[in-house]
């Protein structure tokens, strides 16, 4: 069960679990164009899923990986939510993200489905549910966090603890 600020905020499923293959996406990029989870296979993956850019612990979930992505050499940090592919080039821009790549999900209706992240009801429904997952560089999932109380930040530690 999830919750947003003491609210319960349920989701369209489950993350996929450790040790299978991560679902393939594609995403739309700041510059418009898409980008598929296939295409990074060879590197290990984050992925940073989250309501909004707009909040507060979402914009510092995506500061810290920022952070983290610039450490880990080989590895891709993709931050995810259905924010507009503008509104991600601004943000990255005033704070100066550049190890991390923003994908929107403003176009798709698949992701959401295929992780279990789209929130489904509540007054947030329609938005994706913050979690984790890391994805080896053969494409398994090695972990995996929905982060039950959507109002707080994720646990880095047990996500880097894996790569």
């Amino acid at each position: 069960k999830n919750f947003f600020k003491g609210n319960p905020a349920n989701t369209s499923g489950e993350l996929p679990s450790k040790g299978v293959t991560a679902p393939d996406f594609t995403l739309v990029k700041t510059d418009l164009t898409h980008l598929s989870l296939s295409e990074l296979r060879g590197r290990k993956v984050v992925l940073n899923i989250f309501l909004s850019l707009d909040t507060s612990t979402c914009a510092a979930s995506v500061r810290r990986f920022n952070k983290i992505a610039a450490e880990k050499p080989g590895t891709v940090v993709l931050a995810i939510s259905k924010d507009l592919p503008f509104a991600h080039n601004r943000f990255c821009t005033t704070e100066g993200i550049n190890n991390v790549i923003t994908l929107s999900g403003f176009r798709d209706t698949l992701f959401g489905k295929l992780y279990g992240t789209d929130i489904v009801d509540s007054n947030i429904r329609g938005l994706y549910a913050r979690s984790i997952v890391v994805i080896d560089e053969n494409g398994k999932v090695l972990h995996s966090q929905f982060v039950k109380e959507m109002s707080e930040e994720p646990d880095y530690d047990s996500a880097l603890a894996t790569l």
